[in-house]
Parts: structure tokens; sequence; C-alpha cells
């Protein structure tokens, strides 16, 4: 497998996060820190069935943590779609 795409909801989700790095800890650690990100959905890709399923949360999806964000994903017969990249305190209004 070893894919992954972002949902729409997931790619504003990461433009948002990178514009408050850059806002709040400058260029260099916003930088930083999506990189990882990027590394995490990659590692989700190579293996993801290791990480949480959060069926509670919605049927099918699975959370990974990196950082202060949690990643919602699903695994489809190709590749995983991430769908959300949350902060624990957006997670109430996120599924609606």
């Amino acid at each position: 497998m070893a894919k992954y795409r972002l949902s729409s909801a997931a790619d504003q989700d990461f433009e948002q996060l990178f514009e408050y790095g850059i806002d709040n800890f400058g260029l260099t650690q916003a930088k930083l820190y999506v990189d990882g990100l990027i590394i995490q959905f990659q590692s989700i890709a190579e293996n993801p069935l290791h990480y949480q399923a959060v069926d509670h949360i919605r049927k099918g999806y699975r959370r990974s943590v990196y950082g202060k964000h949690a990643i919602y994903y699903v695994v489809s017969n190709d590749c995983v779609d991430v769908m959300r990249i949350l902060r624990a305190e957006n997670l109430n209004t996120a599924f609606d």
C-alpha cells in the first residue's frame, strides 16, 4: 500500500496548522512540524492497522497522534485517506 491522500478537509487543516505555526512559532519551526506530519502520514500508510481504531468517533476511522494533533484516517483498498488533522479541542465540532 504505502500511499496516502488528504481529503479536502484534511488539506485545509494542514494549511491552517502550518499558518498557525508560522504566526506563533516562526517559519523554521512550522516547516519542521509539517515535515514531521508528512513523515507520520507515510508511517500510517506503511502500517495503517497499527494505530487505534476510533469507531466511537466515526465507523471505520483510525487515529494516530503527532505532537498536539490527531490524524484521523480510513483505510481504503489502495491507500490511506487522511480525513482530518485536529487538535483535541476541535474534535467535538469537526465531525458534525
